[in-house]
């Protein structure tokens, strides 16, 4: 019989939780910093350690859903444009306790992609963390991220890579879904 393993199944388990799914419940700071301590721990070559973290609650998620649907306002072509998903880009933001903008910090130490993949690797600990905590969330990537650079105050070697939504929630524990590993690995002995 196989011994049970916390860290295994915890990354065989973890899932994205949407918004739809977050209750009403505060999430603490303590248990924010918990898990960006765990986010803080992933590898990182030459200890460049690119992860940065904007986080925002209350009234900060508040001025990210404003910033989010100006910016689709501002970019979005005319023909393009709808004012329900403008106010869906504003409401979004608050429909979570927290938002985290995750950040890489482009050193110049060691090639863009390590420093991408490092702060990639931060994000799974986070996620993995908030799972430990029975906390839901996910990974955002809409293109507006891509105009945030001046909103979050960003220096010009850095770059926004996403919102990372946290919250508390009713969920149900899904089986994963994952095709065999046996389709993605080729052994060459």
């Amino acid at each position: 019989m196989k011994k049970k393993n916390d860290v295994l199944e915890a990354i065989h388990f973890r899932r994205t939780v949407n918004q739809n799914s977050f209750t009403s419940e505060e999430v603490s700071k303590e248990d924010i910093l918990t898990i960006l301590e765990a986010a803080n721990a992933a590898p990182t070559h030459k200890r460049t350690q690119p992860w940065r973290y904007v986080i925002f609650r209350k009234e900060g998620l508040q001025r990210l859903g404003t910033e989010l649907a100006r910016i689709y306002k501002s970019i979005t072509p005319t023909e393009k444009y709808t004012e329900v998903t403008e106010q869906n880009m504003a409401k979004k933001a608050t429909m979570s306790n927290v938002a985290i903008a995750i950040v890489v910090n482009y050193t110049g130490d060691v090639p863009e992609w390590e420093e991408l993949a490092a702060t990639a690797c931060s994000v799974e600990n986070l996620w993995l963390a908030a799972h430990s905590l029975n906390i839901g969330g996910y990974w955002a990537t809409p293109g507006l991220i891509n105009h945030l650079g001046g909103f979050l105050n960003l220096e010009e070697n850095q770059k926004c890579i996403g919102i990372f939504y946290l919250g508390h929630h009713q969920a149900e524990s899904r089986e994963p879904v994952r095709t065999p590993i046996e389709d993605k690995i080729r052994w060459e002995e």
